[in-house]
């Protein structure tokens, strides 16, 4: 069974004259990268905010392991099942990396000693040595602010990550070392990840691409390459 799937899940947005999306079905899958690709204002970041349980469809269902969504604690689940992923990083700026990452451990009551110990080994497993842990966002590259925003979105304990242009910001190089991490924590790790790009390597590099257009979803064939530079 699919970890997460949509029915027929149409969006409207209020005074609007036209579905931002159409009649939306799909799947994804535990250990997967899934990639919904497509133009600016197609669809790609409604959707995403649907599977977040952001917005409510207007008709159709968002099942996570068996269950309707919107029959669930919806605080609960932004809170514990999805994680989201951001082009602009949106770490907070006035704390550490190292802070930034503690943040949901001690959401979760966790001890600041355990939150500490934890949010050290997630920074490490993004590649973010000791020497950075006290560093501000605006004391850290493109590149290292996205590995923290990672790390932050590991510490919440979501079994899926929600990424919206996760390499957006970045460079060539810096993008390719993010679609990594995130490729290993599907295939090593088993994260569901869902990732909006309109960036054709991005897509070559994932094991399922939909595209999406004017609100209406396609599943097309993905080479699953591995990134180039």
């Amino acid at each position: 069974m699919p970890e997460l799937s949509l029915k027929k899940v149409t969006y409207q947005y209020k005074n609007a004259n036209r579905n931002a999306l159409n009649d939306v079905s799909c799947d994804f899958s535990m250990g997967m990268v899934t990639a919904i690709a497509g133009p600016s204002g197609s669809g790609k970041t409604t959707l995403l905010s649907v599977i977040a349980g952001l917005d409510t469809p207007t008709s159709g269902q968002v099942i996570f392991e068996g269950k309707d969504v919107s029959q669930l604690n919806l605080d609960h689940y932004r809170k514990e099942s999805v994680s989201l992923i951001f082009q602009g990083f949106h770490l907070f700026a006035l704390l550490s990396a190292l802070e930034n990452v503690c943040f949901p451990l001690e959401l979760k009551k966790v001890s600041l000693k355990e939150a500490g110990t934890k949010a050290a080994e997630l920074l490490e497993s993004v590649g973010i040595g000791e020497d950075k842990y006290n560093r501000y966002p605006a004391n850290l590259s493109g590149g290292e602010q996205q590995r923290v925003a990672i790390a932050r979105a590991l510490a919440t304990g979501a079994c899926i990550i929600l990424a919206d242009e996760p390499t957006g910001n970045l460079d060539m190089e810096n993008g390719k070392m993010v679609m990594d991490i995130l490729r290993r924590l599907a295939h090593e790790q088993g994260y569901t990840v869902i990732i909006v790009t309109h960036n054709p390597e991005i897509v070559a590099a994932s094991d399922v691409v939909y595209q999406i257009v004017e609100g209406v979803l396609q599943q097309e064939e993905s080479g699953c390459d591995e990134l180039k530079v």
